[in-house]
């Protein structure tokens, strides 16, 4: 995994804007509405080779495919793993329940646009899970290869993402294993096809666990705080064992608490379940620190352990404010302190723009404005903290 040698680097989240085309054809297939053979996929090609030159051209170091040919950062599993069907809807999050107008609002909003849900009508757990062909993890692996082998210039490292095994056993109900940690091992078991096969093929791995943070105003918003970190503490070895083969220097982990512009006054705090984080065989943890409820937390990354990477979020992927460089750079330097080492320190978003197929509040352009954003400011904080002037 590379670290900011001489400059900051940049970085996202994982998922980046699909073409209008692209998600209602992901919106027909989940409301099983018929699709022309192999259109799908054609179209889903097409925008990874589209996806890869934009994030170059507005100055991404670490990029991805942009998630286009999966409908949603974990919803895509039931494609690939087998026991899933049926359907049911997610608990609200706290905050929504905390304010009815605000939801309300939201869910008018949502309602309004073509869009493949990752709360409502998403499959269960009826049967053993297991994954079905490494062929599909592989085939994701060798598109990706081939659009970064036909560009003129590439990514000083290329990343792909797969989800927590937390976040599926969340989400995903369970209706079929006989206890919680039975569900988790058989997803860590068949999540570790992919996780393997990322990294063998050349690719830093990013597992997504918003179910990290993010559970406890969902699942554990009426339970105790010492029961979140129960479930913390299961995820967690549940992703150190399906990691065994891999060394953590080629894994990130992505935390959150909701890529949603709401309250957030629910969300547990970061001083709360950083122990716990450090406990992943992981090198480095992706955090959100530009939006205005978990800003101050990067004082709490004073903890980390001193081998642990830290990608800071310092782009809201939530609002179509495009963040002035000057306050990227602002904010990297706030993190790049409470570290005491700015080669511990890359750039990068809070969450994904579009991390369920059309369910993304920022308009492409703007998501574009952004990374050029991001790219300027990490510019300006390399400039500050390590005293050499990049053009």
């Amino acid at each position: 995994m590379l670290h900011s040698q001489g400059r900051i680097l940049t970085t996202h989240t994982g998922s980046l804007p699909r073409p209008p085309a692209l998600t209602r054809l992901y919106a027909l297939r989940v409301r099983g509405e018929r699709i022309a053979p192999g259109e799908l996929e054609g179209v889903a090609k097409e925008a990874l080779r589209r996806i890869v030159p934009k994030q170059i051209e507005a100055g991404i170091d670490i990029g991805n495919n942009g998630e286009q040919q999966r409908e949603a950062f974990f919803l895509y599993v039931q494609r690939r793993m087998s026991g899933f069907g049926g359907s049911w809807n997610r608990r609200p999050f706290a905050d929504m329940a905390r304010y009815p107008a605000y939801r309300a609002m939201m869910e008018a909003q949502t309602n309004a646009i073509e869009h493949v849900s990752n709360r409502d009508g998403i499959p269960k757990a009826v049967g053993e899970v297991h994954y079905l062909d490494p062929a599909f993890v592989e085939t994701e692996c060798r598109d990706f290869r081939e659009v970064l082998a036909s560009q003129p210039s590439t990514f000083a490292e290329p990343f792909l993402t797969a989800p927590s095994p937390g976040i599926i056993a969340a989400a995903m109900k369970n209706e079929h294993y006989a206890s919680e940690e039975a569900y988790l091992a058989a997803l860590g078991a068949a999540l570790e096809v992919e996780y393997e096969a990322i990294v063998n093929s050349g690719f830093l791995l990013q597992i997504d666990a918003p179910d990290l943070a993010m559970e406890r105003h969902i699942s554990y918003q009426d339970r105790p705080l010492s029961a979140f970190i129960g479930f913390m503490e299961r995820v967690i070895d549940t992703i150190n064992r399906a990691l065994a083969n891999i060394p953590p220097d080629r894994v990130r982990l992505h935390v959150c608490w909701g890529n949603y512009e709401g309250p957030h006054d629910a969300d547990v705090p970061l001083s709360d379940i950083l122990a716990v984080l450090n406990g992943a065989r992981v090198g480095a943890l992706v955090l959100p620190f530009a939006n205005p409820r978990h800003a101050h937390e990067y004082r709490a990354l004073a903890t980390l352990p001193s081998d642990r990477l830290v990608v800071a979020g310092v782009i809201d992927s939530v609002t179509n404010y495009v963040e002035h460089p000057e306050v990227v750079a602002d904010r990297l330097e706030r993190v790049a302190r409470a570290i005491g080492e700015p080669e511990r320190v890359l750039a990068g978003t809070d969450c994904g723009f579009d991390t369920s197929a059309g369910r993304g509040k920022v308009a492409e352009d703007v998501v574009w404005a952004k990374l050029r954003a991001l790219s300027e400011g990490a510019r300006i904080a390399s400039e500050r903290l390590f005293g050499v002037r990049h053009e």
